[in-house]
């Protein structure tokens, strides 16, 4: 027969914040993910103003005009940063391909230093450039 006393163990892993602590690498792992979809935007933005390019002077001074906004240029940005970040973070699963860099403390030093390196990079970058 089953055992109906449980005792005070969860049932379910649904309280998250309360029985299961994230991890730092757990949490880049899906930040990486939701950065690659991020990025559909800054392509799709691109892929009109180069429609509006072709188009004609009307179509192209639309999308010229959006991109260049204030709107337009913020997108801009944090997708330069979700690109930057998005391929530190790509590295790092493929160096876990290879079976290296697997250790939990090797592998959050990584995670903090590609954090900082995207947001520094992506500053040199948008002030450079």
């Amino acid at each position: 027969m089953a055992d109906v006393n449980r005792g005070n163990r969860p049932l379910s892993p649904f309280m998250i914040g309360h029985v299961y602590k994230p991890q730092l690498t757990s949490m880049t792992s899906i930040f990486t993910r939701i950065t690659g979809n991020a990025l559909l935007v800054a392509g799709l933005m691109i892929t009109w103003w180069f429609i509006g390019l072709a188009t004609g002077p009307e179509a192209f001074a639309r999308a010229d005009g959006f991109l260049r906004s204030w709107f337009g240029d913020l997108v801009m940005f944090l997708s330069l940063w979700a690109l930057l970040y998005h391929t530190l973070f790509g590295i790092r699963h493929l160096i876990w391909d290879t079976g290296r860099m697997l250790e939990v403390d090797r592998s959050e030093t990584y995670a903090i230093g590609a954090i900082i390196a995207s947001v520094l990079l992506t500053i040199f970058i948008a002030v450079v450039v």
